[in-house]
């Protein structure tokens, strides 16, 4: 056997560079130092670009979206790797029903119980299903806990003071919606549509350094996608025009799906986005409610938080879907209680 025959034979070493001398390569600081002579020799016009009023729009939208978004994108992190690691798998085969069917249900109620926003569920949800909770229950609590929390529903009883009926409709068609959604997938979903992400190896490790493994590999796996969001959400907000809204308004039926585009392109924060429905006065309530209804399930930034944690074949299927049921549920339900 020739030596380059044997499997555990090691490479032969590579031939130093000429001279001996170690090649030099552009690392991080090289490329930071490079950005700051280029803001130090270009601050002239970069300052007259900050002072236009459509970058300043999309400035304050961007700001604004990772400032309502990141704290709960961190909360849904850290609970994220309680789960991983703290969390027993047995736990979650003794507190859900055995039946998917029953499971979907369960989870969704459960929801109420978490005090987050929607950038917070969809870690967690992939942590469910990571520990043996099957994927229908998951969705079905990422889907229903962001605007059925006890945060989200007081938010929205004070933005409609003196209309419980807001608070009730909110409630009852988010859950429909996501029990639905959990339903839909556990009939016709297939696990290869699921992408789940590369975990980092916890095996062996101790439970705190594990911990910290889980929570930096998760901040920095949804939080880049985050951003993409966001810039998406910012880029809409300056080129849509606001003239276009009021125009639609006059439409019930099509205000209902105007407006429930508009909570996808806006990509509001769900514990903010009650008050920004009180101020669309122009648009009915049922349309309102579809605002609501759809922010928390599906916008930009979710699209592209989901696309990274579950898959781009995932979110291409379940967003277009999850959307649909929300806009027919949000128009049954603002139809016979609002």
């Amino acid at each position: 056997m020739t030596l380059t025959d044997h499997p555990e034979s090691p490479a032969p070493a590579a031939a130093p560079p000429e001279g001996g001398r170690r090649r030099w390569r552009v690392g991080s600081v090289e490329v930071l130092a490079g950005l700051l002579v280029l803001v130090v020799v270009l601050r002239g016009p970069i300052t007259r670009s900050l002072a236009a009023p459509a970058l300043q729009t999309w400035l304050t939208v961007f700001v604004s979206v990772m400032t309502q978004a990141v704290p709960f994108l961190v909360f849904g992190v850290v609970l994220s790797a309680v789960i991983a690691v703290f969390v027993p798998p047995s736990f979650f085969a003794k507190a859900l029903p055995r039946h998917p069917a029953l499971a979907v249900p369960t989870a969704g109620v459960a929801g109420v119980v978490l005090p987050g926003c929607e950038c917070a569920s969809v870690p967690v949800a992939g942590a469910l299903v990571r520990r043996g909770v099957t994927p229908a229950a998951a969705f079905a609590f990422l889907l229903a806990s962001p605007a059925v929390n006890p945060i989200v529903l007081v938010s929205t009883a004070v933005a409609f003071p003196g209309q419980p009926k807001v608070v009730v409709a909110r409630a009852l068609a988010s859950l429909v919606v996501a029990c639905l959604m959990g339903w839909l997938w556990h009939a016709f979903g297939k696990g290869s549509w699921l992408r789940m992400p590369e975990r980092p190896h916890l095996d062996g490790m101790g439970k705190w350094p594990a911990f910290w493994a889980s929570v930096r590999h998760d901040v920095l796996h949804a939080g880049g996608f985050l951003v993409i969001g966001a810039a998406c959400a910012a880029v809409i907000a300056v080129v849509v025009p606001k003239e276009w809204l009021a125009q639609l308004a006059a439409n019930p039926a099509v205000a209902i799906v105007v407006l429930g585009l508009l909570a996808v392109l806006l990509s509001i924060c769900s514990e903010a986005d009650a008050f920004v429905a009180a101020s669309l006065t122009q648009f009915s309530m049922t349309a309102r409610l579809a605002f609501m209804v759809v922010g928390p399930m599906i916008d930009l930034k979710l699209f592209a938080m989901q696309a990274g944690i579950f898959g781009r074949s995932f979110a291409l299927r379940f967003a277009p879907a999850t959307f649909v049921l929300a806009i027919g549920v949000s128009a049954v339900v603002g139809t016979v209680l609002l």
